[in-house]
């Protein structure tokens, strides 16, 4: 069974971006059952450039990609989601809907690369980081026994790749 992720930020178009892409290259390449989701709770209606530039640099297509609402996510037919990571501060500090199936919630932080110094250039370097930081996360994800781990077990291990 498809183990599924939703990843959260505010405006849905750079850090949550980020972690969608890598979850689901990293998944594929490596031959899991998961597929990554992104949204926001108040969507900006627009991916970042730098990060749709940084997951095609990581060889990932990234047509199709948008901004979408959470509101997405909890209506009739959405995919039941079995983790909800959020990748924002401000994200993890809003109220969140109610998700069927009561997924397993955790916060993984990110600075967000949007706001880095040094114009574009700055901008470019600090979201190839924060992919590459995201992704990293995302690898060790897909290294847990997902199919068998219960809710709260999953829950300790996610929190423990949280700390690392």
């Amino acid at each position: 069974m498809t183990t599924n992720v939703l990843i959260l930020c505010t405006h849905n178009s750079a850090r949550s971006v980020l972690g969608e892409g890598m979850l689901n290259h990293w998944a594929q390449k490596l031959g899991k059952d998961v597929r990554a989701y992104s949204a926001g709770s108040a969507p900006s209606g627009r991916v970042n450039p730098f990060a749709l530039e940084a997951l095609t640099n990581a060889g990932i297509d990234t047509a199709g990609y948008r901004s979408k609402s959470w509101h997405e996510f909890v209506a009739p037919g959405a995919p039941q989601m079995r983790v909800v990571i959020t990748v924002c501060d401000s994200a993890a500090a809003e109220e969140c809907p109610f998700w069927p199936g009561s997924p397993v919630n955790v916060h993984w932080g990110y600075a967000d690369p949007s706001n880095a110094p040094g114009g574009d250039e700055g901008k470019r370097q600090a979201f190839e980081l924060t992919r590459e930081a995201i992704g990293y996360r995302m690898l060790q994800l897909l290294a847990l026994p997902l199919n068998t781990l219960g809710n709260t077990d999953l829950q300790q291990a996610l929190n423990r790749i949280q700390q690392s």
